[in-house]
């Protein structure tokens, strides 16, 4: 029987106090909507089928080039009615499961355990709360069987007391979905077409309604304003660290590391408090990030050491480096294996060779570095004229003195020495010393100025 998956997506969120739609919120780093559509991909669906209406063209933008079935609900009168919407884009013999955009950990296993429990019938996924308010409840015969749910604001006052609560993601056949939503009436308080309206029915027609209840209400908590996307923030983050230690990572505080990607981690790697990883980041063998680092969209290769208070975008680092602390690898830096870049040094778009070095207060930006070439304290690379980037390419075991300017284009012959203090803007010969210095000059009788009483 084929998957189909519909995701309602529809909803304004007016609670989160944001012009930004709610199911584009961030949630580890990428919008809540994502984290649906990727676990209805791992759970097999055709093709999602989402279910939008507020700030529709936001959130298509937002996913221009995922292969989903967008279906707009202009008004939004109800989960009933947006699924009503959706109802000519599914098969009638496909199974469906029903998710939210703003219900975003439900893990796989899960929704495999609600898929196979509906069979020829209905399950739904339910949790127990201390306090349901909110929620629709779950209303059981003398027997324990699912009678129906029954939304909090047309619920009795014992019908508010039940603590077991509908988490609202539903699965069962395309077939008596369609035949259900056509009786669907929008009677009640809210004036709306209910989904779970559906329950009732199933159980007046003696179709069977099963209950898969989920332990952790985390899995399956809404999120409708920031005070709860914070609570699910760490959630997350705590699902993170307990995969990550499950690999064998080291990690200095589970509780301060922040995931917004994905995070690779091959053996023995360690990893400091307070660190945050973007994007798509790898680790290799051995690999140590010292505390207060930030890794966006890097590679950083077997035995290599990141030091505290390093910030690393769109780069990739050899085998064996050492880089910090306080430094900044920017878009385009490239380190070859047993690379140092050390204290406040800024790399831009710029590739050193196996073995260089710039340990101290220094800025490389589009430079080509070969190999075992140190760069001296407070050397720069002037790349910018004003109106167009240019290289500068510094050749094998070149020795660059502190406090050099390098005023490209330019290249630094193999084997050049470059005295401190120059500045470079013509080519260099191979193997020799250049040094271009203005002649030093005192100036007698020369008096410092002082400040008026």
């Amino acid at each position: 029987m084929p998957l189909e998956v519909v995701v309602l997506a529809a909803g304004q969120g007016k609670r989160m106090r944001s012009a930004l739609p709610k199911v584009l919120q961030p949630l580890g780093g990428r919008p809540l909507l994502a984290h649906v559509l990727e676990t209805a991909r791992a759970l097999g669906a055709r093709r999602p089928i989402v279910v939008h209406g507020h700030g529709a063209e936001a959130v298509r933008a937002a996913f221009g080039d995922t292969d989903v079935q967008w279906v707009l609900q202009p008004q939004q009168l109800g989960t009933g009615h947006a699924v009503q919407q959706a109802l000519p884009h599914l098969a009638a013999d496909a199974q469906v499961l029903i998710l939210y955009a703003d219900v975003p950990l439900a893990r796989v296993a899960t929704l495999t355990r609600l898929l196979e429990a509906a069979g020829d019938g209905v399950a739904l996924l339910t949790t127990e709360l201390d306090d349901p308010r909110g929620y629709g409840r779950i209303v059981r015969t003398g027997a324990g069987r699912v009678q129906r749910i029954v939304e909090e604001k047309d619920a009795s006052n014992d019908e508010r007391a039940i603590r077991e609560v509908n988490a609202g993601l539903m699965a069962l056949g395309g077939r008596r979905l369609a035949g259900w939503l056509a009786k669907l009436g929008n009677r009640n308080a809210q004036n709306e077409y209910y989904l779970t309206d559906v329950v009732a029915f199933a159980v007046k027609e003696g179709v069977p309604v099963t209950a898969v209840k989920v332990e952790d209400p985390l899995e399956v908590a809404g999120v409708n304003s920031k005070r709860e996307l914070a609570m699910l923030e760490r959630a997350l983050q705590r699902r993170e660290a307990e995969r990550l230690l499950d690999a064998g990572v080291s990690l200095a505080d589970p509780a301060r590391i922040d995931v917004r990607g994905t995070l690779e981690c091959a053996s023995d790697v360690a990893i400091d408090v307070n660190c945050v990883f973007e994007g798509r980041v790898r680790l290799g063998d051995g690999v140590r990030i010292g505390p207060n680092c930030v890794l966006r969209n890097v590679t950083v290769g077997a035995g290599s050491e990141v030091h505290a208070f390093s910030h690393l975008e769109d780069s990739d680092i050899g085998e064996r480096c050492r880089v910090g602390p306080y430094a900044r690898l920017r878009p385009g830096a490239s380190l070859a294996d047993e690379v140092h870049i050390g204290n406040f040094v800024e790399v831009k778009a710029s590739r050193l060779g196996h073995a260089s070095k710039a340990n101290h207060l220094s800025y490389i930006g589009d430079a080509e570095l070969g190999a075992r070439v140190n760069v001296g304290a407070g050397t720069i690379t002037c790349n910018y004229d004003g109106a167009a980037k240019n290289r500068t390419v510094i050749e094998d075991d070149c020795f660059i003195g502190s406090d050099t300017t390098l005023v490209a284009p330019v290249r630094i012959a193999r084997g050049s020495y470059i005295g401190a203090g120059s500045t470079i803007n013509k080519d260099t010969p191979e193997g020799q010393l250049t040094v271009a210095r203005a002649r030093q000059v005192s100036i007698p009788g020369w008096k410092p100025p002082k400040k008026k009483a």
